[in-house]
């Protein structure tokens, strides 16, 4: 720095100099000028190298040249070291993730449902609860708040309380509803397993249990909202549409979106079922793969992929680019449409999921079953067909309702955009019931890729764990639901601190890339300003 100001004083002296000389005489030769700019750099480059103490260090160097070596790095070593203190970082947190699977299984299994709650039957912290404002909910059927004393937490940037765990409920669920009061009533067990890992582990940061009515227990308890910085904001947050949720809720799938873009679906109609199908992709993850395809008297895919393609945040962008571009025009050829889709689905010859295979078709309805085009593609019900009867008429449901029922999939109606979101995602439980079934083998620790923490953490990795109801009904059947999936977050800066930079030369760096072919780790990977 002494040197830039010394070098930044020189050049104006020296301009100085020429300009006071070129007042009184001629202006200086192109030798005399050469002359100053060598005596500059002379003394510049003395400067440097007596401030630096440069020429020292290399006698110090050749002076103490017994006392240590300079070997070569072993690139495959570093590596493997680093790759290993990774997996056991990892490791430590998934042993949290099963013991908190486990736990929560159990709870729920132990659980007698309640249809009614007295007052104050149910104590928790709602984190969005306004701590200004004393009258807030306090009279809410069933329930008691607990109003946590905070600390400014310098691990996770923001006030938290070791004390509690918190609840977030969306903001279209009741939170006085008897699912809600009684899912508040086992989830509250959770808590006590929270802060054993905790104490087994202190570098843990955010445990959350997500359930599959759309409710969050967290832990450390923290406020939802700053306002300070978010004034006004409609929270518009659900667990259920959290990257990390998708992907431990459900095994991969290929899934054909198919569009009815017949003339009767214009309007109205059309504006829900564009929005319905951007909703249905936000419900897929990286494991998943999709395509778009809208029919009327002939079928086509809406944007340039003519195939099924990973369901990825690049893809998902130019899907919905492509179904706001769709337009209604012509008559309903249910054949022509899901024929196409088939024919997509079974295609082998590109990369897919190869687990679930799905078909949702958003239409309005329609005359035709299409029966010989099941019969022909789907004999053996490999494929599931969800239907959904879009906007408010009078044609008949029957034959959409039938396709669903004889392919294994659900029927599902969505008359205004109050229902779009809920009825988008059911078919995440119906997907979820092979894993019920498989019991402890579909259990398996899944790490997302990177994003951005909710809570304001930075960019994170969460590990998932569905949890899964192990009742039985009444008939003694087994419940195939799931209660909802259980997270461990891992934050990006904890990996970096296991990958440092100085183990090699100056410009030398780790990275890291996942199975998805996302970048992990990268000194450029940065969060979006």
């Amino acid at each position: 720095m002494a040197a830039g100001w010394l070098l930044v004083f020189s050049l104006t002296l020296f301009q100085s100099v020429v300009m006071n000389h070129s007042s009184e005489g001629p202006f200086p030769s192109p030798t005399t000028i050469k002359a100053w700019v060598d005596k500059m750099q002379e003394d510049l480059v003395t400067l440097a190298r007596t401030a630096s103490g440069v020429d020292r260090l290399a006698e110090i160097y050749l002076k103490n040249a017994a006392m240590y070596t300079v070997e070569a790095n072993n690139p495959r070593q570093l590596v493997e070291i680093a790759a290993r203190d990774i997996e056991k970082l990892l490791s430590n947190r998934s042993k949290a993730l099963v013991r908190l699977a486990k736990e929560a299984e159990k709870y729920q299994a132990s659980h007698q449902w309640r249809d009614e709650f007295g007052n104050n039957d149910i104590i928790y912290y709602n984190a969005k609860d306004d701590q200004n404002d004393p009258e807030k909910n306090e009279t809410e059927s069933g329930s008691q708040r607990i109003r946590p004393v905070f600390e400014d937490d310098p691990v996770f940037r923001r006030q938290t309380s070791y004390q509690h765990a918190a609840v977030h409920i969306p903001t279209d669920i009741y939170e006085g509803s008897t699912i809600v009061l009684n899912e508040l009533n086992w989830t509250a067990a959770l808590d006590d397993v929270f802060k054993r890992n905790r104490e087994e582990d202190p570098t843990l940061l955010w445990q959350v249990f997500g359930s599959a009515t759309g409710l969050a227990r967290y832990y450390p308890a923290s406020p939802w909202v700053d306002k300070s910085r978010t004034p006004n904001k409609i929270d518009l947050y659900d667990v259920r549409r959290r990257p990390w949720y998708i992907q431990g809720a459900a095994s991969p799938k290929d899934m054909l979106i198919l569009v009815d873009a017949s003339g009767s679906v214009s309007g109205l109609t059309l504006k829900l079922i564009r929005t319905s199908v951007i909703e249905m992709l936000e419900t897929l993850s990286d494991d998943d793969f999709v395509n778009v395809v809208s029919f009327n008297n002939n079928a086509q895919n809406v944007s340039c992929f003519n195939h099924l393609v990973q369901a990825n945040v690049r893809n998902k962008k130019k899907l919905k680019e492509a179904v706001y571009k769709i337009s209604a025009k012509g008559i309903t050829d249910y054949k022509k449409g899901f024929s196409y889709a088939f024919e997509q689905l079974l295609n082998h010859s590109v990369s897919r999921a190869n687990c679930n295979k799905i078909i949702m078709l958003f239409t309005d309805g329609g005359e035709e079953r299409a029966q010989e085009i099941f019969h022909k593609y789907n004999e053996d019900k490999k494929v599931r067909v969800f239907t959904f009867s879009v906007g408010q008429h009078n044609y008949d449901k029957g034959p959409i309702q039938w396709m669903a029922c004889e392919n294994k999939g659900y029927y599902y109606e969505i008359p205004s955009i109050g229902a779009i979101r809920i009825n988008t995602q059911e078919y995440l439980d119906v997907l979820g019931r092979p894993m019920v079934l498989a019991g402890e083998q579909a259990k398996q620790v899944q790490w997302t890729n990177v994003y951005l923490d909710a809570l304001e953490l930075g960019l994170v990795i969460t590990g998932t764990l569905p949890v899964f109801n192990l009742t039985r009904e009444q008939n003694g059947k087994i419940n195939q639901l799931i209660l909802g999936v259980m997270g461990v977050d891992v934050s990006l800066e904890d990996i970096k601190k296991l990958t440092p930079r100085f183990t090699l030369c100056p410009n030398g760096y780790y990275f890291a890339i996942d199975p998805n072919g996302y970048v992990l780790l990268h000194p450029n990977l940065q969060p979006k300003s």
